[in-house]
């Protein structure tokens, strides 16, 4: 069975309420956050697929369409392209915030979804959102979690937030948090 980082998009992969932009609802909106690229390739050499599992109720509310979705997602993988970085798979649940679907986190349809699909060891997995509900979903597909936040924010913790495994300042120190548990991990069993 393969391992798999499993990623939030908004404010893990791209900015979201920053001063260029409050929320990503056309392509132009979509701006990569520093480090990204790095942090993806970087887990894809430790071996690691990697998918987005995004919460997208913009759709469900009439912010935008699903081709217009489609289309971020287009501009998404463009712009990782252009670093040498891959995203193996999206998933996005459309549905309202108040919808009880099995899909939108923090239950882990999406995940359970994607681990069927491609073959993925759960227990060998991570999830990494700047959320609880990210973390909920982690957590609750068995999948080990971290939870990205402020600048410095690993630090500021005395432990990490909303139940996460551990907690990072951004998606490149999330991700060398995972190569060195991949390390260890192995240095344990040699």
């Amino acid at each position: 069975m393969k391992k798999a980082v499993f990623l939030d998009r908004d404010g893990v992969l791209n900015e979201v309420m920053s001063g260029r932009v409050r929320h990503v609802n056309k392509p132009s909106d979509l701006h990569l956050l520093p480090g990204v690229p790095e942090a993806l390739k970087g887990l894809k050499e430790a071996g690691f697929l990697l998918y987005i599992v995004t919460n997208q109720g913009g759709i469900g509310l009439g912010f935008m369409t699903e081709k217009t979705l489609l289309a971020i997602h287009r501009r998404l993988k463009k712009l990782l392209a252009l670093e040498n970085a891959v995203i193996d798979d999206i998933a996005y649940c459309p549905h309202r915030p108040a919808a009880s679907c099995r899909c939108r986190k923090p239950k882990p349809g999406m995940l359970l979804d994607l681990a069927r699909k491609h073959g993925i060891d759960l227990a060998r997995s991570y999830t990494i959102g700047d959320s609880e509900t990210d973390i909920g979903a982690g957590r609750a597909a068995g999948t080990r979690t971290i939870r990205i936040g402020d600048a410095g924010a690993a630090e500021a913790f005395t432990a990490p937030p909303d139940g996460a495994d551990f907690a990072a300042s951004s998606l490149l120190e999330a991700a060398v948090i995972i190569v060195r548990q991949e390390v260890e991990t192995g240095a344990k069993r040699a």
